[in-house]
């Protein structure tokens, strides 16, 4: 027998609209202008799209609810006018009860979105409500209803509502290149979505879960652009934390994974960065790897992730200091990003690379207390301490990553670096042996 909310669902036919304020757009500041004591509003209208709480009384419904508010945030991210906060630090808030004024200082922003999913059977209800951060008041809500083959059509429907309610002079054209369908199986959208959720646990066996589920859902849609994107993003993984075990293969399977992520996905922003970063670390070749970034870039401006990826491969390239303001660019974006670590990692890279090996110690200290188990934070610290003379603080960090990774050596850092330029791995290489890295 049919529950009463699945009944209810059934008896919905079309999308209701509850209410709706259109914001005026010529209200938005000419500069950044400080929120109370958090940071200062960007120079555009900006969005945190907080995580949709699943309605569904299903725990494992949640990766669906948050996969949902991830597509809603990668439309809204391609909107060049819109700053959009990434969904790594939008999630931070997921299960708490927020005060949105305090949401608005924390990530900087002056709109928030939140909302619900509710899932039964064959039917699904979005809900979102859109509030200025700055006042707390509501200025739209909406509710959408369908049937789970049109769930892409209903996360355009909330997305274009969004979108009309910050700016409803907004070229209907802007809304369409918004829309996108990341592949007509929801079989494999649901595989990459429990990869992502698997991936997000940062540990050994996640990762080679989360590779798992990647392959299925390109199994199951062989031109799922992300999903390939996303698998090569875990070999990045495998050989960041020395997790690999047959390198030449796993090397090799990366190439192919972001060549076809590369290939696939030419107008996909997340696939592109996702390939080019794996391009750059794992197969060695940083200048097709930041060639596919700044394409991601060029399509959703907004995306962090491609943010960092450019500032690691900015790094590597000779140019710290481009790198160091990408990614800060990536941290204004992502403020309470759980991959906060990574960025804070490579900024101490850049830093390292252009010879300041004070503030290259700095961030990569900060990044170990950020992650611990991270092994380019470990390296880096001890590499900068060294150069700096203090080398017991420099054969801490050593004795850390070896009890990581015993089979880390000088001889091997070659290999485990093909990308970085001659001059640079030599530096690198010469500060791990006075920091006491086995030969």
């Amino acid at each position: 027998m049919e529950d009463a909310g699945e009944q209810s669902l059934k008896n919905i036919a079309r999308p209701v609209r509850v209410y709706r304020i259109i914001v005026d757009p010529s209200r938005r500041p000419a500069a950044p202008q400080p929120l109370e004591h958090g940071l200062a509003l960007p120079d555009k209208p900006s969005i945190a799209v907080l995580a949709f709480q699943n309605m569904s009384g299903d725990p494992e419904q949640e990766y669906f609810a948050d996969g949902m508010v991830e597509e809603i945030i990668t439309a809204l991210s391609r909107m060049r006018w819109l700053f959009v906060i990434a969904r790594n630090s939008s999630f931070t808030y997921k299960g708490r009860t927020v005060d949105v004024k305090q949401v608005g200082r924390e990530l900087g922003v002056r709109y928030v979105l939140e909302g619900s999913v509710r899932k039964a059977a064959n039917r699904i209800r979005i809900t979102g409500q859109l509030i200025d951060a700055s006042t707390g008041m509501h200025l739209w809500a909406d509710r959408v209803d369908g049937g789970l083959e049109d769930v892409f059509e209903l996360q355009d429907q909330v997305t274009s509502s969004v979108i009309g309610a910050i700016a409803p002079a907004l070229q209907q054209a802007e809304i369409e290149r918004a829309k996108r369908k990341p592949t007509e199986s929801l079989d494999a959208y649901d595989c990459y979505l429990r990869g992502m959720a698997s991936v997000y646990r940062w540990t050994k066996e996640s990762a080679s879960e989360a590779l798992g589920l990647f392959y299925k859902a390109i199994e199951l849609d062989p031109d799922f652009a992300p999903a390939h994107g996303a698998a090569a993003w875990c070999y990045y993984w495998r050989k960041a934390n020395g997790w690999m075990i047959d390198h030449e293969q796993e090397i090799a399977e990366a190439t192919r994974l972001a060549g076809r992520a590369a290939e696939l996905g030419k107008g996909d922003a997340v696939a592109l960065s996702f390939g080019g970063l794996a391009l750059g670390y794992v197969a060695g070749d940083a200048k097709a790897g930041a060639a596919l970034v700044d394409r991601a870039l060029v399509l959703n401006p907004n995306l962090a992730d491609a943010w960092c990826a450019s500032g690691w491969l900015k790094a590597i390239l000779g140019d710290p200091d481009v790198a160091i303001v990408h990614l800060e660019r990536a941290m204004r974006l992502s403020p309470l990003d759980p991959l906060m670590f990574l960025m804070v990692s490579h900024t101490a890279l850049a830093h390292f690379l252009a010879g300041r090996y004070d503030e290259a110690c700095r961030w990569a200290e900060r990044s170990y207390r950020e992650q611990p188990y991270f092994m380019s934070n470990l390296r880096m610290a001890a590499a900068s301490n060294a150069l700096l003379g203090r080398l017991d603080e420099a054969r801490k960090f050593i004795a850390r990553a070896l009890q990581l990774d015993p089979e880390m050596r000088i001889s091997d850092l070659k290999k485990r670096f093909p990308s970085f330029r001659p001059e640079d791995l030599s530096r690198y290489v010469d500060a791990l042996r006075k920091a006491g890295m086995p030969e």
